[in-house]
């Protein structure tokens, strides 16, 4: 259910939108590249690990029904608004159906004014999160156990850190777990974006503290391994000039280059002048047809440099092997990645990229046949919504255990100043999502701190209340109209502790 409906919804509006008219938008999307769904064929490739997708869809069943009950729940709340122990009804029907409590000056304070059905709303969506927080280990067993490239596998390809750095739209908050196939985990870091326009302080420090690490003798054979940089951009094939990445205007080409720009020409030459040449770490170039996670991979040369227009797309290769047998499709994936590395004029490059990289391309290409399936199998081919649609903003640093598409919008950020681009990106993505329907952006605050280092936790909450009042002046016009809440919560990176909600005077305890 998308922003616009759950407004319709809680204020008991009719939807606009006829079945038949949502039919006839739904039979009008373009069909998928990768299989014609309804010609006959059937679209089950011999490579697609569906137990997984099962597990991978279950799991996402699970996370959205707590966001979809909501609607349903607060409209039953606030038909209740004026009758007699009104209060206590409705937290009733918030702990059966929802998990939680809600605030109870809100519900104390309805006889006043009215039920403030818009900030019951956004604190609902961050009791949401809380819930598929405290609920991950459990929910999430299932499909971490068969995800097919895992830190072992990472380290049969060289390397004992990868570091990942998608876009921060909400349509790739699921990509590690779902579009690569890659099992997020201490030595998989995801760092979004706006745009992938990742910080290349931030890296090359990550890099160096890792580098240490390997040299100090803490990681297992690290002195044989590498670190991997990955930058993932995203585009829509069905309607490139609106739904692509808001942070490039919809530009393909100029997110391809840009996140290019950020890997080749400041991240490897910063570490190179820095360290030394040679120093710098192998990186890839990643781009996702967020219609359909579909990959578009850019192959490096025998040098690690890539060329933006050396490339394969595993759509055309779930296309070209389907009906094949496992050998012979895995035999044809590796031809085609092969004619791609070796393809001349504006791809060339030099020579061929080395094993452990090709190891890895080779998996990510076959990994990501199951979700292109997936999205077959369980959205009708396309996403129904390919654009956004997400919950919240998270600002500050991930909530590592969320992993899902379209749940939240992510702004990295130490600072709200280093950070304003994406929030502003985010503000105006919520523009239209929200306040132009009269809700709030519910904007969710969140810092690491390690337990070990003496009073790390109460510096992450004072950051965390920094950033909040921040965030707040720079959108002052928000606030005034009661159109951004904001909530503060703080997870131990090495510990139990997993975004805990922390109080104070303007944000309540979850």
């Amino acid at each position: 259910m998308d922003t616009r409906k759950r407004l319709q919804a809680l204020q008991g509006a009719p939807n606009p939108v006829a079945p038949a008219a949502r039919a006839s938008k739904a039979v009008a999307m373009p069909d998928n590249p990768a299989c014609m769904i309804g010609s006959g064929q059937l679209c089950e490739h011999a490579l697609v690990d569906r137990d997984l997708n099962r597990l991978l869809f279950d799991y996402e069943q699970t996370v959205r029904s707590r966001f979809t009950r909501i609607v349903d729940v607060l409209k039953r709340i606030s038909t209740h608004q004026h009758d007699e122990n009104f209060a206590e009804r409705a937290q009733q029907l918030a702990r059966e159906q929802l998990g939680f409590d809600l605030p109870p000056q809100v519900l104390e304070d309805a006889w006043v004014c009215g039920l403030d059905l818009s900030a019951l709303h956004s604190r609902c969506i961050f009791s949401g999160l809380k819930s598929c927080v405290d609920n991950a280990e459990a929910e999430q067993a299932g499909w971490r156990q068969r995800m097919p490239l895992d830190e072992n596998f990472l380290r049969s390809c060289g390397y004992h850190t990868v570091d990942i750095s998608p876009c921060s739209d909400g349509r790739l908050q699921g990509v590690s777990p779902y579009v690569l196939r890659i099992l997020p985990g201490p030595n998989v870091r995801v760092k979004a974006y706006a745009g992938a326009l990742f910080d290349v302080e931030v890296d090359v420090a990550d890099w160096a503290q890792r580098e240490v690490e390997r040299l100090s003798g803490a990681m297992v054979d690290g002195e044989r391994l590498n670190y991997l940089k990955i930058a993932v951009y995203h585009f829509s094939s069905s309607s490139p000039d609106a739904q692509g990445c808001a942070a490039h205007g919809s530009n393909d080409r100029q997110a391809t280059e840009a996140a290019l720009q950020r890997l080749q020409h400041e991240l490897r030459e910063a570490i190179d002048r820095t360290f030394g040449a040679g120093a710098a770490p192998d990186v890839l170039l990643i781009g996702v047809d967020t219609d359909l996670d579909a990959l578009r991979i850019h192959l490096p040369d025998s040098l690690g440099e890539i060329n933006a227009h050396r490339y394969f797309e595993t759509a055309q290769i779930y296309r070209d092997t389907l009906g094949l047998s496992s050998e012979a499709a895995r035999a044809r994936i590796a031809e085609i990645v092969a004619d791609a590395e070796g393809m001349g004029g504006w791809g060339q490059g030099n020579g061929r990229m080395h094993e452990g990289m090709r190891r890895l391309v080779l998996a990510l290409a076959e990994a990501n046949l199951s979700q292109i399936e997936y999205v077959i199998k369980h959205h009708t081919g396309r996403y129904a919504t390919i654009g956004h649609d997400e919950e919240c903003i998270v600002a500050g640093e991930a909530v590592r255990v969320l992993q899902l598409r379209n749940l939240f919008y992510f702004a990295h950020l130490d600072t709200i100043e280093e950070g304003a681009p994406d929030m502003d990106v985010g503000i105006k993505i919520f523009g239209k999502l929200n306040v132009a329907h009269g809700l709030p952006v519910p904007v969710l605050v969140h810092f690491e701190y390690d337990a070990r280092i003496p009073e790390s936790r109460e510096r992450a909450i004072a950051r965390g209340r920094r950033v909040r009042d921040a965030i707040e002046a720079r959108y002052p016009d928000l606030v005034a109209q009661g159109l951004l809440n904001c909530a503060i919560a703080v997870s131990d990176r090495t510990g139990g502790e997993c975004c805990d909600f922390v109080t104070d005077a303007a944000v309540d305890d979850h």
